[in-house]
C-alpha cells in the first residue's frame, strides 16, 4: 500500500508539473524568414549561461535575476525572465520570479523597478516594458500550466493588463506611458512599444477596441519620430514626444533621448514580434527599413556598433548581442535570407555571459529566431465573458482518446484548433450534440471555440491522449 501511495503521489507531482508545449516549440511563425543555420540549442544554451549567471534564490520560493549591479533587481529583469522560463517550460522558476514582482508593487499593483536585492525598494514606481512583458508572460503561463493550481495565471494576466490600460496608456491619446507615474504625449519610449501583445491583450481581456488603438498609436509615434528627424532607416531615438520631435523632459537621459543607442536598440526586436506573428504590414515596413540599414549602409551586420545618431552616423565602439540580436530579429522580415543566416551566426557568436543586458536579451533573440517566441492559441481566442451562456456548453469525454463530444446551441459554429494554434476543423451544429473525430490527431491540448452569428465566443480546452 505504501508503494502504491507513493506512486500516486509521484504521478500527482509530475501531472501538476506538466505543460502544454515543452522546449524546445520549434514552430514555424506564419509571416517572415527562419534562419537556415537555426538551432533551438543554441536558445538553450543561452538560457542555461543566463540562468546559472543571473537567477539568484530568495527565500520563500522566489527568485530574482541579478542586474549590472548584482546586489539590485530591476522589474525589466524580472519580466524578461518570466517570458524565458515561461516558454522553457520552467515552472518553479517562472512562480517564484511572480511571487518577486508581487511582492515588490506599488499601490497601483506594478512593480517598483529597482529592488535592494530580494526586498527593499530603492527605485520606487513602475517601468511599463516590464508589465507588458510580464502580463504576457503570464498569458504564456496560462498556455502552459492552466490556471487551476497555486497561482492562478489568467487571473493575474488579467489584472496585470487591466492596470496598464489604467495606469500606463495615457487616457484618450492611447500613447503608451514610460511609467505609471510619468510621461505619456510629452515624453514616450518607442522601444517599450509592443504592438503584438497589445493584440493579444485585446483576445485575451475581449477589449480588442481599446488594445488596436494602442498598437495604431505605437506606429504612428514611431513613423513621426523617424520623419521628424529625417532618420535613416529605423533608427528611432531613444525618447521622444509623441508628435515623433525630441522631448524636452528628457533631459536627465543619456543624450537627452536623442539617439539610437541601448534604449532604441530593442525596437526591431519587438516589432518584428507583430510581423512574425500577425503579419502587420506596418511591422514589415519598419523590420525591413532596420534591416536594410544594416545589409547596405553598413554592408553586413559584423559591422553593427553599439549606437547611431538618425542620420545614420555611428557614436557607438562595440558589437555586442543588444544591437546584433534585435537587427538579426529585423532579418526575419527583410526578405534576404543570407543576410538574415549570417546575423543568425553573428549573434551566436558573440559571448559575453556576465553582462546582464546583453546575455538576457540575447537569449530573448534567440528565442524568437529559432521559433520558440511563439503566440499560443489562447492568446487568439476570446475568453469566456461572453453572452453565451457557459452551462449550455459542455464538452465530453475530457480527457479523450479519440472522440469528443460537444454540447452546444444549434447553429453555432464549432472550431477546433491545435496546439500550434492552427484550426483543423471547423463545422456548423445542426443539433444540441455534435461528435467530432480526432483519432488522426496528435495527442496534446485541444481549444474548441464555439461562436454564434453574432460573432461572440467561448473557448474549452480538451486534452486528447
Amino acid at each position: 500500500m505504501k508503494n502504491l501511495l507513493f506512486v500516486m503521489a509521484f504521478l500527482l507531482a509530475a501531472e501538476s508539473q506538466s505543460q502544454t508545449q515543452p522546449f524546445p516549440a520549434n514552430k514555424v511563425y506564419g509571416n517572415g524568414l527562419l534562419a537556415t543555420p537555426r538551432s533551438s540549442q543554441d536558445a538553450q544554451n543561452n538560457y542555461n549561461t543566463w540562468k546559472a549567471n543571473f537567477v539568484e534564490t530568495c527565500s520563500n520560493d522566489r527568485y530574482r535575476v541579478k542586474f549590472d549591479n548584482s546586489s539590485e533587481t530591476v522589474s525589466e529583469g524580472i519580466a524578461y525572465g518570466m517570458l524565458l522560463s515561461a516558454y522553457m517550460a520552467d515552472k518553479k522558476l517562472f512562480d517564484g520570479l511572480w511571487l518577486y514582482y508581487k511582492d515588490n508593487v506599488n499601490a497601483n499593483k506594478v512593480m517598483n523597478w529597482k529592488i535592494s536585492g530580494c526586498s527593499g525598494t530603492i527605485g520606487h514606481n513602475g517601468a511599463t516594458d516590464a508589465e507588458l512583458d510580464a502580463a504576457f508572460a503570464l498569458i504564456v503561463a496560462d498556455y502552459q500550466w492552466a490556471s487551476s493550481g497555486n497561482i492562478n495565471y489568467k487571473n493575474d494576466a488579467t489584472a496585470l493588463i487591466a492596470a496598464i490600460k489604467n495606469y500606463e496608456v495615457e487616457a484618450n491619446t492611447y500613447v503608451l506611458k514610460p511609467g505609471d507615474q510619468f510621461g505619456g504625449s510629452q515624453i514616450t519610449n518607442p522601444s517599450y512599444f509592443s504592438p503584438a501583445y497589445y493584440r493579444a491583450f485585446g483576445a485575451f481581456t475581449n477589449d480588442t477596441a481599446f488594445w488596436n488603438q494602442v498598437s495604431a498609436k505605437a506606429y504612428t509615434v514611431i513613423n513621426n519620430n523617424l520623419t521628424q528627424n529625417n532618420a535613416v532607416g529605423g533608427l528611432v531615438s531613444d525618447w521622444c514626444e509623441a508628435s515623433g520631435t525630441y522631448a524636452s523632459q528628457a533631459g536627465g537621459y543619456a543624450n537627452a533621448g536623442k539617439m539610437y543607442t541601448y534604449d532604441a536598440a530593442r525596437t526591431p526586436w519587438r516589432i518584428a514580434v507583430d510581423y512574425l506573428w500577425y503579419g502587420n504590414a506596418d511591422a514589415k515596413t519598419y523590420c525591413k527599413k532596420s534591416s536594410d540599414f544594416v545589409r547596405i549602409n553598413l554592408g553586413g551586420t559584423a559591422n553593427i556598433k553599439d549606437g547611431y545618431n538618425q542620420n545614420g552616423t555611428v557614436i557607438g565602439q562595440w558589437h555586442n548581442a543588444t544591437f546584433v540580436g534585435a537587427f538579426a530579429c529585423a532579418a526575419m522580415a527583410g526578405e534576404n535570407q543570407k543576410h538574415l543566416d549570417d546575423s543568425y551566426t553573428d549573434l551566436k557568436n558573440v559571448n559575453e555571459p556576465n553582462n546582464y543586458f546583453h546575455q538576457t536579451l540575447k537569449t530573448l533573440y534567440s528565442f524568437l529566431l529559432t521559433g520558440n517566441f511563439y503566440l499560443p492559441p489562447t492568446a487568439t481566442l476570446s475568453n469566456e465573458n461572453f453572452d453565451i451562456e457557459k452551462s449550455t456548453v459542455t464538452l465530453f469525454p475530457n480527457p479523450s482518446a479519440d472522440r469528443i463530444t460537444i454540447k452546444a446551441p444549434q447553429q453555432s459554429t464549432i472550431s477546433v484548433i491545435s496546439p500550434s494554434g492552427s484550426v483543423i476543423h471547423q463545422q456548423k451544429t445542426i443539433s444540441e450534440n455534435t461528435e467530432i473525430n480526432l483519432a488522426n490527431q496528435a495527442s496534446g491540448v485541444y481549444f474548441v471555440k464555439i461562436s454564434n452569428d453574432e460573432f461572440k465566443s467561448i473557448t474549452k480546452k480538451v486534452i486528447l491522449n
